[in-house]
């Protein structure tokens, strides 16, 4: 059973954790509260935020105690990742999935934490949100309108249309389906296979978003995900953005060849073009709920993440 967390209110505590790579630039963090207090909310930095451990924020035990104290502190209401980088997958397994059952909660972030979403939701079932993080996005000048105010979904139990007013949509194969969404970094859900934390896509509308990687990469990945049955009974595929993905190869494919060549015989809708990723606006969506991809009027719909 699906298991929504609570909506946020005015004056709610949020926890800020950093679960994967360090923040460098702690003036870059505290550029970023004063959204968060904008919004009514009052940030609360995990203890261990401001460490830095080789490419990781922090000793392993130190990241997931974080983690951990803020979903068992009665008076954090939600979880927001300051970044991504790597690492969330060398706690996943010492993760207390039990305590996250006891106390469902709003998690929030993107790009590695797509780890994070897929083990937290295939173990619990709890509804985590595909969104902007800190350091990352909130911080930086461009960062758009747009995309602050999908925050709002947090704060009300709203469902939400993805139309071409954001950005424009192309078709690789026509359809229209209903499943659940899940997914996120197209590198870290091919980084599960194989482990107790493989991603379940059967029946399901895939989500896959990357950056940096050149399209014989992605071509490399979406081959993974191919032989190892994940894209064979999915109900349909939301392409998000995929950021810096020229070829530096004399002679190359390019990334829409690639997506054709993978998706364009699927016999499920599969769209291209989603503002969601490494990119602005940056549409923050939950994921765990039901939506529907239509290729006719090109949109998404999506059910509502919090209760």
């Amino acid at each position: 059973m699906v298991v929504r967390p609570e909506r946020l209110q005015k004056g709610d505590q949020v926890g800020i954790i950093a679960p994967a790579g360090p923040i460098i630039h702690m003036e870059k963090l505290r550029a970023a509260i004063p959204f968060f207090e904008e919004l009514g909310l009052q940030p609360v930095f995990g203890k261990h935020v401001q460490e830095t451990n080789g490419y990781l924020a922090g000793t392993d035990q130190q990241r997931l105690e974080d983690l951990h104290e803020m979903f068992a502190n009665p008076d954090i209401k939600a979880i927001f990742c300051a970044r991504g980088g790597y690492g969330t997958g060398r706690i996943a397994s010492d993760i207390d999935y039990e305590l996250i059952k006891k106390h469902p909660k709003i998690f929030w972030g993107y790009s590695d934490i797509t780890y994070l979403h897929t083990a937290i939701r295939q173990r619990t079932n709890l509804v985590t949100f595909h969104g902007p993080m800190l350091t990352s996005d909130i911080a930086k000048e461009d960062f758009d309108q747009l995309s602050a105010s999908r925050f709002s979904q947090l704060f009300q139990a709203e469902s939400f249309t993805y139309t071409e007013e954001i950005a424009p949509l192309g078709v690789i194969s026509p359809g229209e389906a209903t499943g659940e969404l899940v997914g996120g970094n197209l590198s870290l859900l091919v980084s599960t296979l194989g482990t107790s934390f493989e991603m379940n896509t059967a029946g399901k509308l895939l989500l896959l978003e990357d950056i940096g990687e050149e399209p014989y990469k992605v071509d490399g990945m979406l081959n993974q995900l191919k032989i190892a049955g994940k894209l064979e009974n999915v109900a349909g595929v939301v392409l998000g953005d995929f950021a810096n993905a020229e070829s530096t190869l004399d002679a190359s494919f390019t990334l829409q060849e690639v997506f054709q060549n993978y998706f364009q015989s699927l016999n499920r809708p599969v769209l291209a073009g989603f503002k969601i990723g490494h990119c602005f606006p940056h549409i923050a969506v939950p994921l765990g709920v039901s939506a529907r991809l239509c290729s006719t009027d090109k949109t998404l719909t999506i059910e509502a993440g919090v209760c």
